[in-house]
């Protein structure tokens, strides 16, 4: 079986998405890259149920290279952050977390990028812009995310959800967290009063932080 490692992976993955509640139901997809070759989630399949040999596995043009199942109908958003995005610090782009979590799902209908209420925003980048809504599965929704993602490792989709990649499903999963978190933050923060916010700047200064953060 071709990628079985990366299959394995997007199936505990899609499972963590249900058991952290960052969507309901069979909601959200993930993917993992390996060469050419992209294992993502099934449409419409229950994730406690899915198996390796449940994952398809397409070419980054789309065209499927081994499985029976149908990949999810957001796959021209992975595929469009596998051949046209560009990570910050040239990293590869090796996973794709896609959530409809319901904080940063909220905080996409009011605002157009996510306000700086904590430093770990910095996980995505100096700001987390919000991408204008568009239908789900469509090129013109992988065309939002791309101009909402430059120069960041995730965004919001409006009314949608959420996007995030990295060099690993561990990478992405771990952004697609920090940002629902900190979105869960602000709508506390703003139910509460006004919130205090930081500038630009400090956020700018923990990206740099961050480059050398963990065991390098």
């Amino acid at each position: 079986m071709i990628l079985e490692n990366e299959r394995a992976a997007v199936c505990e993955y899609a499972r963590r998405l249900t058991a952290d509640g960052l969507v309901v139901g069979t909601s959200g997809n993930v993917s993992a890259r390996a060469g050419d070759l992209v294992a993502v989630t099934p449409t419409g399949v229950d994730y406690a149920a899915l198996t390796p040999a449940d994952i398809p596995v397409v070419d980054l043009d789309g065209n499927p290279a081994d499985g029976t199942l149908k990949p999810t109908s957001e796959l021209p958003m992975h595929l469009a952050v596998y051949t046209r995005a560009v990570d910050p610090e040239s990293a590869p782009v090796n996973a794709v977390v896609h959530t409809h979590s319901v904080h940063a799902t909220a905080v996409s209908t009011l605002v157009t990028e996510v306000p700086p209420i904590h430093y770990m925003l910095a996980a995505i980048g100096p700001t987390a812009r919000v991408a204008p809504y568009s239908t789900y599965g469509t090129t013109e929704l992988a065309d939002a995310m791309l101009a909402a993602l430059a120069d960041r490792r995730g965004c919001l989709l409006a009314n949608h959800g959420t996007i995030t990649y990295g060099d690993s499903l561990s990478s992405a999963y771990s952004r697609a967290q920090q940002l629902e978190w900190v979105c869960q933050v602000w709508l506390l923060a703003r139910s509460a009063g006004s919130p205090g916010l930081l500038p630009p700047a400090e956020i700018e200064h923990v990206v740099e932080k961050l480059k050398g953060y963990g065991q390098r």
